[in-house]
C-alpha cells in the first residue's frame, strides 16, 4: 500500500488523511502539537467546501452545526445597512447551502473521527524533507513516504525550503482579534460591520455562542505585551472596548459578556506572492502553507478544504501511486491515474491564487480611514445594492459555485 505522510493536523491537514485514507492510502499524520486544541475560536464554511466534505463523507454533519438564520450582510458601525442578503437567496444560489457559522474545534472533531486510532501523532516535529525521494525526517526517526502533504501552516518551514526565493508572507497591515461569547438572547443574523480603517464580525454558532472578530489598521507587533505573542487577555479585550465600544447593538453587549481568557490577537499575514508551483517532486503543499490568505473572503479553510479533496482526486487510488521519472538532474514525480502532484498545481494554483488576490483587495478596502474615502466607499456598496441586489449576491458565484472533481 502506498503510503502518505501529513505534516500538520490542522483542518486541511486533517481533510486530507480523510480524503487519501478513503482513496485506500495509508496515511502518517505528523503534528508538532502535543495536543488537539484547536484555537482560533470559530469559522465559515460556505457551499464550495460542503461539497468538498461531501466527498469524504462529513458534509451533512456539518450542515446539522448550522445556527445562522434571517437576514445577514455588510454594516456601517452606526448600524446602517450597506448590503445584505438572507440565508433563503444565498442557499437557493447555491444548490441549497447557505454559510455554516461553527467552532473550528467541532469541525476538527469531525473530521478526526474519520481516523483510525495512531494515525495521528502529536508532539512530533517533522525537521526536514526531500521532495525527490519522500524522505522525512524526524528527531528519532526517518520515513520515506510515496507521498508528502506539507500542511504547515502559514510560516510553513516546507515551503520555505521547496521554494527558498519566494519571499514569504508578508503583513497585511491588520491586526485581528478573535473571541467567543455566551449569547443566548443574538439573534441568529450573521453580519460584519465597516467603519474607519476597522472591521466587526459577529457569527453566531450552535449551543447559544457567538464567534466575533475584528480588525484594525495598526502596525505589526502592536498586540505584544508582557512577553505573550498574543499580548494580555484583559489588556486586549479593554482595547476591544475601546475601539467598538460605541459602535451599533449588539457590539457593545457582546463585549460586556466576552472574558478576557477568550480573547486572542494575531497579525494578519498571508502570501502577498503566489508560489510559482503548489508541489515539488513528492511534496505538495496545502492550506496556508501554499496560499496564506487575508480572511475577508472567509475562504481560508474552504480553500483548504477543497485543497485536500483535489489532491486525494489527483493521486487517485496507490495501485498507481508509483515513483515515476528518472534521475540525472530530474526530479521524480509521483504518477496518479489522474495526473499526481503536477495536477494538483495544476488544477489548485489559479483558482486559489485569484481567491487570495481577491481577498488581499478587499482587506485593503475595509482598511480605508479617510473620511471622504470612507464614505464613497459606503455609498458605493448601498448604492450597488439597491441599484443591482442580484448582481452584488452573485459576486461570489464563481468561488461558492465550484464543485469537486468527479470520480
Amino acid at each position: 500500500m502506498a503510503h502518505a505522510v501529513v505534516i500538520g493536523a490542522g483542518i486541511g491537514g486533517l481533510t486530507a488523511a480523510v480524503a487519501l485514507r478513503r482513496r485506500g492510502w495509508e496515511v502518517t499524520v505528523f503534528e508538532r502539537a502535543a495536543s488537539l486544541e484547536p484555537v482560533g475560536s470559530g469559522l465559515g464554511i460556505a457551499a464550495n467546501a460542503l461539497r468538498a466534505l461531501d466527498t469524504i463523507g462529513a458534509g451533512d454533519d456539518i450542515r446539522a452545526l448550522s445556527a445562522v438564520q434571517g437576514t445577514g450582510g455588510f454594516r456601517r458601525s452606526d448600524g446602517r445597512w450597506l448590503l445584505r442578503t438572507t440565508v433563503e437567496a444565498t442557499a437557493a444560489r447555491n444548490g441549497g447551502d447557505s454559510l455554516v457559522l461553527l467552532r473550528r474545534s467541532d469541525l476538527v472533531d469531525v473530521l478526526f473521527s474519520r481516523l483510525e486510532a495512531g494515525t495521528v501523532r502529536l508532539g512530533t516535529p517533522v525537521l526536514r524533507v526531500d521532495p525527490d525521494n519522500g524522505l522525512v525526517v524526524l528527531a528519532r526517526e526517518q520515513v520515506t513516504a510515496d507521498l508528502v502533504v506539507a500542511a504547515d501552516g502559514i510560516h510553513s518551514p516546507v515551503r520555505s525550503a521547496l521554494f527558498p526565493g519566494h519571499p514569504g508572507p508578508r503583513y497585511a497591515g491588520v491586526t485581528s482579534w478573535r473571541l467567543l461569547v455566551p449569547a443566548d438572547h443574538v439573534p441568529g443574523r450573521a453580519h460584519e460591520s465597516w467603519g474607519r480603517g476597522r472591521v466587526f464580525g459577529v457569527m453566531p454558532l450552535a449551543g447559544g455562542r457567538v464567534y466575533c472578530y475584528a480588525t484594525d489598521t495598526v502596525p505589526a507587533g502592536g498586540g505584544r505585551a508582557n512577553g505573550d505573542a498574543n499580548g494580555d487577555g484583559g489588556d486586549q479585550l479593554a482595547e476591544l472596548r475601546r475601539l467598538f465600544g460605541d459602535w451599533h447593538s449588539p457590539i457593545p453587549e457582546l463585549l460586556a459578556a466576552a472574558s478576557p481568557r477568550d480573547v486572542l490577537r494575531n497579525d494578519v499575514y498571508h502570501l502577498a506572492t503566489p508560489l510559482p508551483a503548489m508541489h515539488r517532486g513528492r511534496v505538495v503543499l496545502l492550506g496556508d502553507a501554499a496560499h496564506a490568505m487575508t480572511p475577508n473572503m472567509g475562504q481560508g479553510a474552504c480553500q483548504a478544504i477543497e485543497d485536500a479533496v483535489v489532491l486525494a482526486h489527483a493521486m487517485g487510488s496507490p495501485g498507481h501511486a508509483v515513483p515515476d521519472g528518472s534521475h540525472g538532474g530530474r526530479q521524480k514525480t509521483l504518477g496518479g491515474e489522474n495526473g499526481g502532484p503536477a495536477a494538483y498545481t495544476a488544477a489548485r494554483l489559479e483558482r486559489t491564487t485569484k481567491i487570495m488576490n481577491s481577498s488581499a483587495r478587499i482587506c485593503r478596502v475595509s482598511r480605508m480611514r479617510n473620511p471622504l474615502a470612507v464614505r464613497l466607499r459606503d455609498t458605493a456598496m448601498a448604492v450597488g445594492w439597491r441599484l443591482a441586489p442580484s448582481r452584488v449576491n452573485g459576486a461570489m458565484d464563481e468561488v461558492l459555485g465550484w464543485t469537486p472533481p468527479a470520480g
